[in-house]
């Protein structure tokens, strides 16, 4: 057994989490997927690499690969929409917020925009 770190899953916050990542795939892990989302949680909150991942938590090539492939199907999604229904349910909201706001002053513009530029005309080179 391992010493535990700040951003372990608690046994309440896994029971939420476990039917979003584990999958029936045919096969047994061979990693527990509590501990690559604690690893994953590690980073984030620590702020390390990746390679710098503690020794007694998975490889970091293979919680990079989870965390990568989730990214990319959709199951960090999941997580962050039951994190955030439930959170929002607990401060007595509505599970989909219902209006959202654009602050027009966080990209500043010019008012006026010059002629557009072409890439040929940048990349000549004058004859000498």
């Amino acid at each position: 057994m391992r010493s535990s770190y700040p951003s372990d899953l608690s046994d309440e916050q896994w029971a939420i989490l476990e039917e979003l990542v584990v999958f029936g795939t045919g096969r047994p892990p061979q990693i527990e997927r509590r501990e690559v989302l604690n690893a994953i949680f590690y980073v984030h909150h620590t702020g390390c690499q990746w390679r710098s991942l503690p020794h007694d938590l998975p490889n970091w090539s293979s919680v990079y690969s989870c965390f990568h492939r989730w990214s990319w199907n959709g199951v960090l999604d999941r997580i962050h929409a039951a994190l955030r229904d439930q959170v929002r349910a607990q401060a007595g909201k509505e599970a989909r917020p219902t209006a959202g706001s654009v602050d027009s002053q966080s990209v500043k513009t010019t008012s006026k925009g010059g002629r557009p530029v072409c890439y040929k005309e940048v990349m000549m080179v004058p004859n000498a």
